[in-house]
């Protein structure tokens, strides 16, 4: 019998690790952009990279995650489109099963192109926008008319029913225009809007100390984030600022009320950091790393296959166990909802598992 009772839970461990299945893959296909993001994760430039996989390889790496998941395959770049095979892909993961969408500028994106997005079969196009105006947007895109011409292409997306999300970097330059960007959205009748707070990663090291906001800026905004996201036509989602699933229990608890998880098509409310636990990042060479933003190596597709980089990365098993977390993030009442983003503690002290570098909050057993 106690022979029995120790085995037990060995055995569930082993069953939860099987069962941990990648929600989102985010795939950089190619590291070629038309702009010049000063912000960029890729630190993107205008020629396509001899080291990106070839089309059959494409293939190949699909195969591996649809034999073991089902996840939503995220095709980014760079600019995706700029792979003249990339439909080819796109078609290749929709016929293996996989929820396809993708990230892209939008200034690619013709009545042609978007024929080509909904034929294929992509669900929702997540397009760049950085600011409610042109002034405010190219500044930071690196190119003039690139406001315009990712507003056209979210517009050709829109007419032919494909869902459209804008992605916008939240950093000094255009903190003060989140309202706007709530009603820009509003108007051109988007499915949802993400916000994401800035990761010193790529060049977005170079205007770390000139546009990240600092920690109590940050708590502003996320508190405004959440009395905005109650009454928001769209779907509303903070990225990249696990911080939130704490002000959200904080907030409820305040006036007692009863977290209510929201879906919302290819969202839902979650956690906060899920690199490596329920997201990763393939780069455009086949490297696997828990987000694009960390840039540390589980595994290489051509090297294992993509399952056992998912399950048995000695570096995914630590970023799944909170009480390896350092520092207050270790100590938080609020780890399991939030635990800290790993990219910035990684930038801020070399360690990925170090505490959050832009959190205020102060755990209660400190």
């Amino acid at each position: 019998m106690l022979q029995t009772q120790m085995k037990a839970p060995l055995a569930r461990a082993e069953t939860a690790k099987q069962q941990l299945k990648p929600s989102i893959i985010f795939w950089e296909l190619t590291e070629a952009c038309n702009l010049k993001c000063i912000h960029c994760r890729a630190s993107a430039k205008p020629e396509r990279s001899f080291d990106e996989l070839s089309t059959m390889q494409a293939f190949d790496v699909i195969d591996s995650i649809s034999t073991f998941a089902k996840p939503l395959l995220i095709l980014t770049g760079g600019e995706p489109l700029y792979r003249p095979d990339f439909f080819e892909i796109a078609h290749y993961a929709v016929s293996k099963g996989l929820r396809v969408a993708m990230a892209s500028n939008g200034t690619l994106i013709n009545r042609e192109i978007a024929e080509k997005i909904k034929k294929v079969g992509i669900k929702r196009v997540a397009i760049s926008l950085d600011g409610p105006t042109a002034e405010v947007h190219d500044q930071f895109r690196g190119l003039t008319g690139s406001f315009n011409s990712s507003l056209q292409g979210a517009t050709h997306l829109r007419n032919l029913g494909v869902e459209v999300q804008f992605n916008t970097t939240v950093t000094k330059h255009n903190v003060d225009f989140l309202q706007e960007m709530m009603d820009l959205a509003y108007l051109q009748k988007i499915k949802a809007l993400h916000l994401f707070m800035l990761v010193p990663v790529g060049c977005g090291i170079q205007i770390t100390e000139s546009n990240m906001l600092d920690a109590e800026r940050y708590e502003e905004v996320l508190e405004w984030f959440y009395e905005h996201s109650k009454h928001a036509p769209f779907e509303f989602r903070a990225t990249c600022a696990p911080h939130y699933y704490r002000i959200i229990r904080q907030k409820a608890k305040q006036v007692g009320e009863r977290i209510v998880s929201k879906p919302h098509g290819m969202n839902a409310m979650t956690k906060g950091c899920l690199a490596g636990t329920g997201v990763c990042f393939i780069s455009h060479k086949g490297q696997v790393q828990p987000c694009g933003y960390l840039p540390l190596k589980a595994g290489n597709v051509f090297e294992n296959s993509f399952s056992s980089i998912w399950n048995d990365s000695l570096l995914f098993q630590e970023l799944r166990d909170t009480s390896k977390l350092h520092g207050k993030c270790g100590a938080c009442e609020f780890v399991n909802v939030c635990s800290g983003c790993r990219a910035r503690a990684y930038y801020e002290h070399h360690h990925y598992m170090a505490e959050e570098p832009y959190c205020v909050y102060q755990p209660s057993n400190i």
